[in-house]
């Protein structure tokens, strides 16, 4: 459950990031002015701030809802009235929500995400965005949401690929339909602008071509082997690492348990992206992350010589 501390915490975070944003932006975009092309342009702030609207879409995903309805109504014009006065009804503020989706991405990329270290676990993980039997009448993702399969069986909606670093945080995410490949290309294209060393999979990454195309990339993709595989040698560091995928795992189980991401009560395209990328912000704000155990070189090297 998330505290009034932890609301103030993240608040101010926000709040700080979002001047910088606003001054950075007031030096370098130059709008034409009403007197130049005879426009009359309003520039009338609205009753909350961008900083309150996305410190509400975070605090959300820290699991003590499960309906943005009722969090919305209860907690934060109810328990912290105090703290948002000037909180819009429920219907406004979804409407509002979309209006900071640019500055969110930003928070994002900029605040939330971490950098890569050399050591990169991947995985994806799948989005359901109605129950297998209604994927034929949903007309919200008509069109876009997909069926596919996955470890756990028929999904119809989206896919979550993603890396993370060795301390537990996300370095860059691909969303994509149900039906793509992890392997596939549109997906890697997005991954290597952020990668270099060692990246460790599962088995559903194994590909030749991938392997040598991001081996060319200076990029050495690590995974297991299949059963029907030929053995292969390999050092007993990138065995250990491998064992360490549990990093990624424990982030895929906080995404979709504490976080709330997988739900089918969306209405709205716009509404499912805000409560996806509000998901990933929320998650460098837990306390609760994976921290995998250290590993020296120099007893990787006394294992290998054993």
């Amino acid at each position: 459950m998330i505290t009034k501390d932890k609301v103030t915490e993240i608040f101010c975070i926000i709040d700080e990031f979002e001047k910088n944003l606003s001054v950075e932006l007031s030096k370098n975009m130059h709008l034409p002015s009403s007197s130049n092309d005879g426009v009359r342009r309003r520039s009338r702030k609205g009753r909350m701030s961008e900083s309150e609207i996305m410190t509400i879409l975070v605090c959300y995903h820290f699991g003590t809802y499960r309906n943005f309805k009722e969090y919305y109504l209860n907690c934060i014009r109810g328990q912290l009235k105090s703290y948002f006065p000037h909180a819009v009804s429920y219907n406004r503020f979804v409407e509002l929500m979309p209006r900071v989706f640019y500055e969110l991405m930003l928070f994002m990329c900029i605040y939330s995400f971490g950098r890569c270290s050399g050591i990169t676990f991947v995985d994806s993980t799948m989005i359901p965005v109605c129950h297998n039997l209604r994927r034929h009448i949903n007309k919200v993702f008509a069109g876009l949401a997909k069926s596919g399969k996955g470890t756990m069986g028929w999904c119809h909606g989206f896919k979550l690929h993603f890396i993370c670093n060795d301390s537990g945080e996300i370095i860059t995410f691909c969303l994509t339909a149900a039906n793509v490949d992890d392997r596939d290309d549109i997906v890697w294209s997005v991954f290597t602008k952020h990668l270099y060393g060692k990246v460790f999979a599962d088995r559903g990454y194994i590909k030749q071509e991938l392997f040598e195309s991001l081996f060319d990339r200076g990029i050495h993709l690590v995974h297991g082997l299949k059963a029907n595989m030929k053995n292969k040698l390999m050092p007993m560091w990138d065995k250990i690492m491998l064992r360490k995928r549990y990093v990624i795992e424990c982030i895929n189980h906080l995404l979709k348990e504490k976080a709330n991401l997988v739900h089918s009560r969306h209405r709205s395209v716009h509404n499912f992206i805000m409560n996806l990328c509000s998901a990933l912000a929320a998650y460098c704000f837990f306390e609760d992350k994976p921290q995998p155990l250290p590993v020296h070189r120099e007893n990787t090297l006394q294992l290998e010589l054993f």
